[in-house]
């Protein structure tokens, strides 16, 4: 099984937020820290075990390019990128 890592998509299997796609922004033991850039901004990002996700291993270009460059991550750039990643016709 891949390790997981920033800038992967993850969708939510429990709580209140079942089903909803999120980026990770970092991984911490047992636990990963989610955004989407709307509900969950990425200065105040969800914590949720990983047991609790379902980890897309895929990254979104500009949040890796971002990550390779220690730039910080906008609520813009996850916006878009899950936008796009759950309108695949529109790639």
């Amino acid at each position: 099984m891949q390790e997981l890592r920033q800038g992967m998509y993850a969708r939510s299997l429990a709580g209140h937020d079942k089903g909803k796609l999120y980026v990770i922004l970092a991984v911490d033991g047992e636990y990963v820290y989610l955004a989407d850039g709307k509900n969950r901004r990425a200065d105040r990002p969800k914590k949720k075990k990983i047991r609790h996700i379902q980890p897309d291993f895929h990254m979104d270009a500009v949040i890796k390019e971002k990550l390779d460059l220690a730039v910080p991550v906008r609520d813009e750039d996850l916006k878009k990128a899950i936008k796009l990643k759950e309108e695949p016709s529109r790639r």
